[in-house]
C-alpha cells in the first residue's frame, strides 16, 4: 500500500537579501496512513518548513512530495487552496482563533467554505465541540476559556471537515502541563479511535513520546533512516 505522504529527495530554500539560505535538503520520508509522527529538532532545523510543504502552504524547490497519490507541488494556488480546505487541519502554537468569535463560530469557519447547509453545519460543530469536550463552553468567546480550552476549540476546528492529515505545530508550547497533557491525549484520541493520520512539530521530548514514530531534524536534514 502507498504511504498517505511520499516525500523523495526534497529542498527548500529562502531568499535573505541577495543569498540564498537553505532549509532543507534531500529530505526523503514516508508517512503511512493512520500514523501519528513526531518532528523534533533544534530551532531553524527546518520542522515548520517540512511542516507547511506538506500541508500545501509553502512549494519546494526541488524533489517529490506526493499526498494521497496527488503531487501537490504542481497545483495552482487555487487548487491547493481547496485540497487544504478538504483534506488538512490545522493546529497551532497560539491557538489562532478569532477573538470576537464564540467557541462554535471559529469551529464553524472551515465548514463556510463548504457546500454545507446551515443545519448541517450547526449540527457538525455541535458534534465536534462534544468530542473535545467543550459542549458546554460553545457559546464562550476565547478570551473567556483557558489556554487548554482554547486549544481544543483549535482542534474542534481541524477536525470539523473530517481531513484526512492532521498537522500541528508545537501545540502544547503554550500550555501548562495538564492542559499539554489533556490536548496530546486528545491527539492520540483521534489518532487511534478515528484514524486520523498526524504529523506534530514539537520542542518537548515528553509531547514527542505520545507520538507512534519519531523524526529528528538537524539543519535541514534527517538523522537517520526513518522506517
Amino acid at each position: 500500500m502507498s504511504p498517505l505522504v511520499r516525500i523523495e529527495g526534497l529542498s527548500k530554500s529562502y531568499r535573505r537579501g541577495g543569498q540564498r539560505v537553505p532549509v532543507l535538503s534531500g529530505i526523503t520520508l514516508d508517512i503511512a496512513a493512520g500514523d501519528f509522527l513526531a518532528l523534533m529538532g533544534p530551532s531553524g532545523s527546518g520542522k515548520s518548513t517540512l511542516l507547511n510543504l506538506i500541508a500545501g502552504i509553502d512549494k519546494p524547490d526541488r524533489g517529490v512530495l506526493r499526498v494521497d497519490g496527488l503531487d501537490i507541488a504542481a497545483m495552482s494556488e487555487a487548487a491547493l487552496a481547496g485540497w487544504r480546505a478538504g483534506n488538512v487541519g490545522f493546529i497551532f502554537q497560539f491557538y489562532n482563533l478569532m477573538p470576537v468569535l464564540s467557541a462554535f463560530e471559529n469551529v464553524e469557519l472551515p465548514l463556510m467554505l463548504t457546500s454545507l447547509g446551515r443545519r448541517e453545519r450547526r449540527e457538525r460543530v455541535a458534534l465536534t465541540l462534544s468530542m473535545v469536550g467543550l459542549a458546554d463552553r460553545m457559546d464562550h468567546l476565547p478570551s473567556e476559556l483557558s489556554g487548554g480550552q482554547q486549544q481544543r476549540v483549535a482542534i474542534a476546528r481541524a477536525i470539523v471537515t473530517d481531513p484526512r492529515l492532521i498537522v500541528a505545530d508545537e501545540p502544547t508550547g503554550d500550555l501548562d502541563k495538564q492542559s499539554a497533557a489533556d490536548v496530546l491525549e486528545l491527539l492520540n484520541q483521534l489518532n487511534r479511535e478515528l484514524g486520523k493520520t498526524i504529523i506534530m512539530v514539537t520542542h518537548d521530548a515528553h509531547a514527542a513520546q505520545q507520538a507512534r514514530r519519531l523524526v529528528h531534524l538537524e539543519k535541514g536534514e534527517l538523522l537517520g533512516a526513518p522506517a
